[in-house]
């Protein structure tokens, strides 16, 4: 176990803006009577502050707009304590923006428009070698486009450091990132839909065999099994208030979630994902650090926001020791 684990997140930043409502709207439908929470989000930005609260020393590659939104995002990073050097201002770009909508249970639907996330490149995360050779866990989520995210993992695993990949949102086009995977973080359907895609080349460059392909609704292990087939090192779905199953070369293991009053799940993913990444860099057996993270991310669902209701490592430990 390190002193201070250290994380580095390649990923994605967006201003949300979150109104809350008594039920989500039907297609073509207004639901009036909401509140409006505008939040610092943004799954990498996410799991960067969610890893720095929860103890971690931690550093963002990722793009930003030369806009307002930009500014306010990087000083809100900065602020945080996440090492914000590694973040592109994009020239003439806008900066990635969210629109949530929040049930009256806490349920959500998200349209993103990813704006200068999706500038940038593989040429300016290799340029950030410095990073890499410091970071001893690298999280990576799909936000971002995949030659820059393949970049992030290679130079991640040319090092020697532990790889989180967070496979959302799910590319229409195949992924080839299997084998540069350590731990894969997908909820249960995302789990089935990246199961039963065709086999891609794998980070090697060299073609997998074909893995067994469950439908989309598959249960999340065999959908998990079918990953691992792949290449992934660890296969980790979230399941909502069902807990998360980790599948690995050697088993299945399930950990149950915690049971808390569910405000708003925007951002439980982040909580969980930043978690495990601190919790491995930590040292962590796999049991302990799957239910520190389900720890921190059910805490994120009991206040509203993206970043405002990631928790603090003081607020885990204590429902950690509560044993709910």
């Amino acid at each position: 176990m390190t002193a201070v684990p250290r994380v580095l997140v390649v990923g994605s930043a967006n201003v949300d803006y979150t109104v809350a409502v008594a039920r989500l709207p039907q297609p073509g439908e207004t639901v009036s009577g909401g509140t409006l929470v505008v939040d610092h989000g943004g799954k990498g930005a996410n799991q960067a502050v969610a890893a720095r609260r929860l103890g971690a020393d931690v550093r963002f590659i990722g793009c930003v707009g030369d806009d307002a939104a930009g500014a306010a995002l990087r000083t809100g990073l900065a602020r945080e304590g996440v090492g914000t050097a590694g973040m592109v201002v994009a020239s003439g770009a806008a900066t990635g923006t969210a629109l949530i909508v929040v049930d009256g249970e806490g349920r959500n639907q998200i349209a993103v428009a990813p704006g200068a996330n999706r500038l940038l490149t593989a040429e300016q995360v290799r340029a950030r070698a410095g990073d890499f050779e410091w970071a001893e866990v690298v999280v990576c989520q799909l936000e971002t486009p995949l030659p820059a995210v393949r970049a992030a993992l290679e130079a991640a695993r040319g090092r020697r450091r532990l790889t989180i990949l967070n496979p959302a949102p799910v590319p229409d086009e195949p992924l080839d990132v299997w084998a540069l995977v350590d731990y894969l973080t997908p909820n249960a359907g995302e789990a089935a839909r990246l199961a039963a895609t065709a086999a891609a080349p794998d980070g090697a460059g060299g073609a997998l065999p074909r893995a067994p392909a469950p439908a989309r609704d598959a249960a999340p292990d065999a959908a998990a099994r079918a990953l691992l087939a792949r290449g992934v090192g660890v296969v980790v779905v979230t399941l909502g208030a069902d807990g998360v199953l980790a599948a690995t070369g050697t088993g299945t293991l399930r950990v149950p979630a915690f049971r808390v009053p569910v405000v708003d799940t925007t951002a439980a993913g982040d909580a969980f994902t930043g978690g495990l990444a601190v919790a491995l860099a930590e040292g962590q057996s796999l049991p302990a650090a799957l239910r520190f993270a389900c720890a921190a991310a059910a805490l994120a669902c009991t206040r509203r926001g993206a970043q405002g209701s990631l928790p603090a490592r003081a607020e885990v430990e204590r429902l950690l020791a509560a044993g709910a």
